[in-house]
């Protein structure tokens, strides 16, 4: 009989959750993948672009037939960005309670909570005629969601080493592939009624014009969490006991869980570092999110292109196409060939040709209208988006191997989250109002927003500079405690 056994248990709790000396696994043979529990994590992080993104083709006309802005449509990215910053408002004040809470009762249970609050708030959003009831329902989903740092938990928990580059570059595919899913079913099912008036007679599709999409994105969020509920497995407790590797036992820890480690010893100056530079990716991308579509539908003599739902639904679509196809083929090469560092930063520097394409193709298109040459400026911009977008997986292996241990995982990735909750809470009403306020008082000929945001960027990007080159190594200190 081996007495050491409980010993080793209780101390898997509190060992770090990745074994590297500031690489990625490199020599050492990939461990492989759970794909059937990745495949349901993937589910989960794909419900949540596509209940998201749904608005974003009808969001600025929703806003202006409510006649909120009393027909002044310089005033609808005002409340645009409202409708998009209340839900990451919310969010921000609930989602470390969650996370902390997926680390006493399980990641299944919360993630549950989670899908089913977003299936309730987007029935809500479609059933809404006020700003107020708008409102309420994004709100709700903020509140009962935290599925994104717990995912993100769960993810650390099945992976090791040497395949987490490899896992969380699926991340991002999921992800990309909700945001096209997203807006195509934003921009093709919004106003059934006008555009198949024999199959959508009845009077409700009039007076609800936008709940045909947004029930849609609803009922995939009620199947996501029908197969979380049959097929997901609690990971919290239940990781598989490298103390054994040394006398040939396997199997699962059967010891009770510890209490999670206190918020103080949480907050190490490495998770701090990783924390503060994903709040400004968070930051500069949901500012640059929140105007695209906003750009789109602005009126040309206002400073957009004036494209109606349909056409930025396409085009939101196509980017989420790009993304996930580059992120599924390249992302774990180019991590191999450039590390997290040079990858997180690179990612970073996009925005400022992100940002400068929006006052060119509007000068274009004020010029000679749209033409083939705009589309090209348009798949530019997309093609800067995907190179852009590869820093959400780099930065996700920061905050992840950040963690002292898995017992820490949960409140890790709730600050995460939290940080960036707050971050994408102001971003999105900052750089609506700053269009607004370009338009209304002519900054710059009405494009002064964009240098604002490109100096911004420029400054947040130094705090990239106290990241690791590799993942952070682990604290050989914690093996002993």
């Amino acid at each position: 009989m081996n007495t050491s056994r409980p010993v080793e248990d209780a101390l898997e709790e509190t060992r770090p959750l990745l074994h590297q000396d500031g690489n990625t696994g490199k020599g050492k043979k990939p461990t492989p993948l759970p794909k059937g529990q990745i495949t349901v994590l993937m589910l989960l992080a794909l419900a949540e672009p596509i209940t998201s993104h749904c608005i974003y083709p009808f969001i600025n006309q929703l806003i202006s037939e409510l006649d909120i802005t009393g027909g002044d449509e310089k005033k609808v990215g005002y409340y645009v960005g409202l409708i998009q910053s209340i839900f990451f408002t919310m969010e921000a004040l609930f989602v470390f309670q969650w996370s902390r809470l997926s680390d006493h009762i399980g990641r299944k249970p919360v993630l549950l909570i989670g899908v089913a609050g977003l299936c309730v708030s987007m029935i809500c959003f479609g059933l809404s005629r006020t700003f107020l009831s708008l409102v309420i329902s994004r709100s709700l989903v903020g509140l009962l969601n935290g599925n994104t740092g717990v995912t993100k938990s769960m993810m650390g928990e099945i992976t090791d080493e040497t395949n987490i580059a490899q896992a969380f570059a699926w991340m991002p595919v999921a992800w990309s592939v909700g945001s096209t899913i997203g807006p195509t079913i934003g921009g093709q099912l919004a106003k059934p009624h006008d555009r198949w008036p024999n199959v959508f007679s009845h009077p409700f599709w009039v007076k609800y014009p936008y709940f045909l999409p947004c029930a849609a994105s609803a009922a995939f969020s009620a199947f996501t969490f029908v197969v979380t509920a049959l097929f997901l497995k609690e990971s919290v407790g239940k990781r598989p006991s490298r103390g054994s590797e040394g006398n040939g036992e396997t199997g699962a820890s059967e010891m009770p869980d510890h209490a999670p480690p206190s918020l103080r010893k949480v907050l190490t100056r490495r998770v701090l570092i990783s924390v503060a530079n994903y709040g400004v990716l968070s930051l500069v991308e949901i500012a640059f999110l929140a105007l695209l579509p906003l750009f789109l539908a602005t009126p040309i003599e206002l400073g957009g292109l004036g494209l109606d739902p349909p056409t930025i639904g396409i085009i939101l679509g196509t980017f989420g196409v790009l993304n996930g196809l580059i992120q599924a083929l390249l992302f774990a090469k180019l991590m191999d060939i450039w590390g997290p560092k040079r990858m997180f930063q690179q990612g970073l520097l996009m925005f400022v040709p992100l940002y400068l394409l929006f006052p060119a193709m509007n000068l274009y298109a004020k010029a000679h209208g749209i033409t083939p040459v705009l589309w090209v400026l348009v798949f530019v911009q997309q093609l800067l988006m995907v190179v852009m977008d590869l820093s959400f997986g780099a930065i996700f292996i920061f905050v992840t191997s950040s963690a002292a241990n898995n017992r820490s995982l949960g409140a890790t990735n709730g600050v995460a989250q939290l940080v960036a909750s707050v971050t994408r809470a102001i971003g999105p009403a900052a750089a609506t109002s700053l269009f607004a306020a370009s338009l209304e008082h002519n900054w710059l000929g009405g494009y002064g927003v964009y240098p604002i945001l490109i100096i911004v960027t420029v400054l947040l990007t130094f705090v990239s500079t106290h990241l690791p080159r590799n993942m952070w190594p682990k604290e050989t200190s914690h093996q002993h405690a």
